[in-house]
């Protein structure tokens, strides 16, 4: 009985190697690929005289100041003493 134990799991372990093997043949097979060469081509024209608002810090602070009020006062309710 034990010696057939032991014949079992020599044949695991020998066809898990097998299957890690060719497995890993599989893996180093798909590394080699072929160039592409692939011509794009961009034209971009920028104008320095405008700037978005969105890239301008100052309304970015006054944007969380304002929220930061907002949830203060939101926060703080209706609690007038009578």
């Amino acid at each position: 009985m034990e010696t057939k134990n032991f014949i079992t799991r020599r044949f695991e372990k020998l066809a898990l190697l097998t299957i890690m093997f060719f497995s890993s043949i599989i893996a180093f097979a798909q590394e080699a690929t072929k160039p592409v060469n692939v011509d794009v081509t961009t034209t971009k024209t920028t104008t320095t005289t405008t700037e978005e608002w969105m890239t301008n810090p100052l309304y970015w602070v006054i944007g969380a100041l304002v929220l930061i009020l907002i949830i203060a006062l939101v926060a703080r309710g209706n609690k007038s003493n009578a």
